[in-house]
């Protein structure tokens, strides 16, 4: 049984550096198959989830080598278009290899995909997008038999800006015949660097990052070399470890722009924060102040994924908070693990009013998700006495050595 255990009440101090993006390698990885040459990429995540995503490669003949924190892909003997289920439905993000394994191969087989249980995640949007791009799909047991004898560009728009559509029919468009335009957009940084990544093998694609994304069909993609953006919720995890042990910390391999909506909440809490080219410096005092109103909105609006981070914050400033959830239906279950710590907070729907208490005490809690458990992790931070935070694999998926990490900036915590 794998469990962290935290003994609270430690400063922090230090440096303390953010690794690759998750939410950017999954469907980085995804686009390798794109090209059947080979792609190096730099400053790779070792998680969970991106393990599974490589062994989602493995299956369908890539090739894969590691030096150090560098990823060598070669997916030049790629000979399947059936992606496990086995695989899928461990990781939500399995779903991008659709559009892939289309543009590829024209056609695919895949399975509903799995990960954290935070609300409904439909994936009609993706199936919608790829139709109108001429790919056929019907459902046979469980599995969605797809085919695309000519995929051909279309004027394509999303009811709502998901993530994961916008990438999906942007990999199957990428090899389409003539133009494909997604209007209502995601706009996250994962999606600027995964259209950047698909430029740099020959990709023709303009305006990612805008609610307007053009795609131009190609025939063939070279290799590339490439480095991930840095991953902006873990940079807001540690400036958050920060913030909530009144500590002073500088994270590096930061990109500053794609942060700002954290670093202003932060600020809100009356936390000193200096931005530099590629790094953030925090300095917070030993109370923070409540923040009237926060609401979760998709880029560059403040993420769902920092939700649960911010309310451990929050659970310990003067005042009353108040959090709105407006992304999914099903992301308060880190609440009553917090309420087991002390904290005073209460739902009703998806608001989540939150008492600031002067003290945390240690518990044993249970991470339900990703991001709560993480927030977790911050609450026992700061928490009088011995925490131990059950069930970490969810942590894991998303925070690559966690918690030595932590330990090297001052934290007392090991995982047991």
């Amino acid at each position: 049984m794998d469990q962290y255990r935290i003994r609270g009440g430690k400063k922090l101090e230090g440096e303390i550096r953010v690794i690759g993006a998750k939410n950017a390698i999954l469907p980085i990885l995804a686009a390798v198959i794109l090209t059947d040459q080979p792609v190096i990429l730099h400053d790779f995540p070792s998680l969970v989830d991106v393990e599974t995503m490589l062994l989602i490669l493995s299956s369908i003949g890539c090739r894969i080598k590691r030096e150090g924190k560098t990823l060598i892909v070669d997916p030049s003997e790629v000979d399947s278009w059936t992606i496990p289920d086995r695989y899928v439905r461990e990781i939500r993000s399995s779903i991008v290899m659709l559009g892939a394994v289309l543009a590829r191969m024209k056609r695919a087989v895949i399975t509903y995909p799995g990960g954290c249980d935070i609300g409904q995640r439909p994936i009609n949007l993706h199936l919608h997008g790829l139709k109108q791009l001429g790919v056929v799909i019907r459902e046979e047991h469980g599995y969605l038999i797809c085919e695309a004898t000519d995929l051909t560009g279309a004027d394509i728009h999303l009811d709502y800006p998901s993530v994961g559509a916008t990438e999906n029919i942007m990999l199957a468009a990428t090899r389409a015949k003539g133009q494909t335009v997604i209007r209502n957009a995601a706009k996250e940084p994962e999606i600027i660097d995964l259209a950047n990544f698909i430029n740099s093998m020959g990709g023709k694609i303009c305006g990612a990052g805008s609610n307007t994304i053009i795609i131009e069909g190609v025939e063939r993609f070279h290799g590339t070399e490439y480095t991930v953006i840095p991953d902006r919720i873990v940079a807001g995890t540690y400036l958050v470890a920060a913030a909530i042990t009144g500590s002073e910390l500088v994270v590096r391999n930061v990109n500053v722009e794609h942060i700002q909506s954290i670093l202003t909440k932060l600020r809100e809490t009356g936390c000193r924060i200096t931005s530099f080219q590629d790094s953030v410096k925090i300095v917070a005092s030993q109370r923070l102040c409540a923040i009237e109103s926060t609401k979760t909105y998709p880029y560059p609006g403040f993420p769902t994924d920092m939700q649960a981070l911010l309310m451990s914050v929050l659970s310990v400033a003067r005042g009353t908070s108040i959090i709105r959830e407006n992304i999914f239906e099903n992301r308060f279950r880190h609440v009553p693990e917090l309420i087991r710590m002390g904290a005073n907070i209460r739902t009703e729907g998806n608001v989540a009013v939150i008492q600031g208490v002067s003290a945390l005490k240690g518990a044993e809690v249970r991470a339900g998700d990703l991001r709560g458990g993480a927030a977790l992790v911050m609450a026992g931070l700061r928490a009088n006495g011995e925490t131990v935070v059950d069930q970490i694999h969810h942590i894991e998926r998303g925070y690559e050595n966690l918690d030595g990490c932590l330990r090297d900036i001052g934290a007392d915590i090991e995982r047991i």
